[in-house]
């Protein structure tokens, strides 16, 4: 019975101090080892009885394991749910706990700094290359500032952002949605927007590898769909929106932010852009193809290159009806 497995993976107290840490944040099985001073397979061992109750899951970036609570996710449970607050409600009055929660939230702090390290070395290497195309078009702040205008009218409710990169859009929305999932295919990224977003509450963000063309994800699943800068990538833009309107629920929006049509060839090769920006007809098309009814545009001209923000609603007929495994 899943009651005697919680009850078992919660005698112990290295598993109690898992549970308060991931209640804080995301980590990896080797960061865990790390803050708690045992060795890494001893780590696991406990990690793996504490998935087995459902109380926390694994995922995989590369040769990484990162580990995080299951409270106040989808895959939550109503039991993961009370052992939550049981254990906030123990280190608030057992004095032994709170202690020992202390001193590993202490070493939390080495955790951070090296994660901020590492995102500073990759900005610092690939600085200069962002600068330049920073340079051609209106402020982020502009751009921030217009695309929070454009989706906070309504619920955000649960947020997907395709292609996060240094997580920025994440963090930008967290406060404004019940859950955003920020996903990319690189791992140098993910590393970058796990720094930035570390800090947040555990429960707000998600990082997932993944590819925008094979969304790990069951359909239906998100209230908005954002697409920052991530479409001119595309070979196929129009597999990009299928795919993406696929996991968007019905009446539920899509935000698409990327360049107008321009002609700097240069940026196939510094930027490795596949596409030179988009027309407000190109979108429009692509936006109904994919089962998307397409709103007014806005374009942001303030430099060399025009950005422009593409709102859609998506139908009530989803595009596709089969459903993928849900990332792990």
């Amino acid at each position: 019975m899943m009651i005697e497995m919680t009850m078992r993976a919660l005698a112990d107290p290295t598993r109690l101090r898992i549970m308060r840490l991931l209640s804080a944040m995301e980590l990896a099985v080797g960061e865990l080892a790390q803050v708690l001073g045992q060795s890494q397979p001893r780590v696991s061992r406990h990690v793996a009885i504490l998935c087995d109750a459902g109380l926390a899951e694994r995922h995989r970036e590369g040769s990484w394991v990162f580990l995080r609570s299951c409270a106040g996710s989808e895959r939550g449970t109503a039991i993961g749910e009370a052992v939550a607050r049981l254990l906030a409600i123990a280190e608030r009055e057992d004095t032994e706990f709170a202690t020992m929660c202390a001193d590993d939230r202490r070493q939390l702090a080495n955790i951070r700094g090296a994660r901020e390290h590492s995102a500073a070395e990759y900005f610092a290497v690939h600085a200069e290359e962002w600068d330049e195309l920073r340079k051609l078009h209106s402020a982020d702040q502009i751009v921030e500032d217009r695309l929070l205008e454009a989706l906070g009218e309504q619920h955000l409710g649960q947020m997907l952002d395709i292609g996060t990169g240094s997580g920025r859009m994440a963090e930008l929305f967290a406060p404004m949605a019940d859950r955003v999932i920020a996903l990319d295919k690189s791992l140098d990224m993910l590393r970058v927007a796990r720094a930035k977003l570390q800090n947040l509450p555990a429960d707000s963000v998600e990082l997932v590898q993944g590819d925008f063309l094979t969304l790990p994800f069951q359909a239906h699943r998100f209230d908005t769909v954002l697409l920052h800068q991530v479409l001119h990538f595309a070979q196929d833009p129009a597999a990009a929106l299928a795919e993406a309107a696929r996991v968007t629920r019905p009446e539920g929006r899509i935000a698409i932010v990327d360049f107008a049509a321009h002609q700097r060839e240069d940026l196939r090769d510094k930027h490795a852009h596949v596409r030179l920006g988009f027309s407000d007809k190109a979108i429009k098309e692509l936006l109904r193809e994919a089962g998307y009814q397409p709103e007014k545009p806005i374009a942001l001209d303030e430099g060399e290159l025009t950005v422009k923000i593409w709102l859609g609603t998506r139908l009530g007929l989803p595009v596709a009806t089969d459903t993928r495994k849900v990332a792990s």
